[in-house]
């Protein structure tokens, strides 16, 4: 069961104008389970979005690169699970392009104006009939489908799926942010299987929607790990419609920053869940690096945490065996840290200090802190003024389990 993480609800799940969606069944994951998404949008939207950087990237995530470097004005997502079409060669190049060509026939668009998305198997090509029925049904259904409908679609070990909805008052006129995203092994993006789509009615010019993404991204699903795996076809993209009327042409627009700090927030959380999600997860971690050199710095060494199988196995046992969170500092490449000024935490419980255990410290404190499902490890390098966040969960035998089953 995923770590505190609610079910999302249709009805809180707000649609947003200039935004259609249609989903199907399409055979191509398993047997009635809906595994195709097709997400319309109003013409003059703007879209941006950010990618893997695996150097084998999938078919569809080269695709996408292309399409939205053409500037032909993006005006349709197309989302299959099943299959990631990655590590296909030359035919999955082909079979990316034919589904948006596809897509494109029956929406009256360009191939150049479709984004593609696979996720699921790598190493195993399109079965492009079913994509083909999956075109057509999703096509016919679009705007008949809603946000969770559309979360549901693109799940593949996923056990619910992850949506999330705002509503701001900017401007004098009613702003909506809606989003999806999907992933619960194979996590940590570099930009897990990740996917992560966001729609909103305000209207954001191009340069400046370009770095909300790669701001928000930053933030959220680029702070997030379950397995230290980078996919091949991690994607994040943001579509503005403008449809509500408030238009933003700059940063230093009114409203801007609230708008801003609403759209990080809601891909934290959408990244928040797919860790809470993560394959056998039971305990959600938030690691956090204060008094850095840089916020690279601290992530550098969050990330060291977050990786360290020792680490990951000590929390689902809930075992105080926390030597391993100073030795993961130790080794995570940061140059001439000085341990004697390092200070860790779990949660408010004073670890360690000067070196070594702090003296305050007890094993019954480390014990009743460990039995929590949600646990937060403090680092204090006691270097500088930076900080960062890493989110992460427990690794447990059913990871193992889940891996082991995922193409059966």
């Amino acid at each position: 069961m995923p770590v505190n993480l609610p079910l999302p609800v249709a009805e809180q799940l707000y649609p947003v104008e200039g935004v259609s969606i249609g989903v199907a069944s399409a055979g191509i994951r398993k047997g009635g389970r809906k595994d195709f998404l097709i997400v319309a949008l109003a013409e003059g939207s703007e879209v941006a979005g950010v990618f893997t950087q695996n150097a084998f990237c999938a078919a569809p995530v080269q695709v996408c690169k292309r399409h939205l470097e053409t500037r032909a004005g993006i005006r349709a997502w197309v989302v299959n699970t099943g299959c990631a079409n990655a590590g296909t060669g030359a035919l999955g190049l082909k079979n990316a392009e034919q589904t948006t060509q596809a897509v494109a026939n029956r929406l009256g668009l360009r191939p150049q104006q479709v984004l593609p998305f696979s996720t699921g198997v790598i190493l195993e090509h399109l079965p492009m009939e079913k994509v083909a029925d999956g075109i057509r049904i999703a096509s016919d259904n679009l705007g008949h489908a809603g946000w969770l409908e559309a979360a549901q679609a693109i799940m593949t070990t996923d056990t619910q799926p992850k949506a999330s909805s705002r509503r701001l008052f900017l401007n004098g006129k009613t702003v909506t942010i809606s989003g999806i995203s999907k992933g619960a092994g194979m996590i940590r993006p570099n930009m897990a299987t990740m996917l992560g789509y966001v729609a909103t009615d305000a209207g954001i010019s191009k340069p400046l929607l370009a770095q909300l993404v790669r701001d928000a991204a930053d933030e959220s699903f680029n702070a997030i790990t379950i397995d230290g795996d980078t996919s091949t076809n991690d994607s994040f993209v943001v579509a503005a419609t403008g449809k509500s009327g408030v238009l933003f042409d700059s940063d230093q627009d009114a409203g801007w920053s609230i708008f801003r700090e609403a759209m990080i927030e809601q891909c934290r959380l959408l990244a928040q869940a797919i860790v809470r999600d993560g394959e056998g997860a039971t305990k959600f971690i938030v690691i956090h690096v204060a008094h850095a050199l840089s916020r690279a710095e601290a992530r550098q060494v969050g990330y060291s945490i977050a990786h360290s199988p020792l680490v990951k196995t000590a929390f689902f046992a809930s075992d105080p065996n926390l030597g391993r969170i100073l030795a993961a500092i130790g080794y995570s490449g940061v140059p001439d840290l000085d341990v004697q000024r390092i200070r860790v935490f779990l949660d408010d419980v004073l670890v360690a200090e000067n070196g070594g255990r702090a003296a305050s410290y007890t094993e019954a404190e480390g014990q009743r802190v460990m039995q929590q499902s949600e646990i937060r490890i403090g680092v204090d390098l006691a270097r500088g003024d930076a900080q960062a966040s890493i989110y992460t969960c427990d690794l447990s035998h059913d990871y193992v389990s889940i891996n082991a089953d995922y193409r059966s």
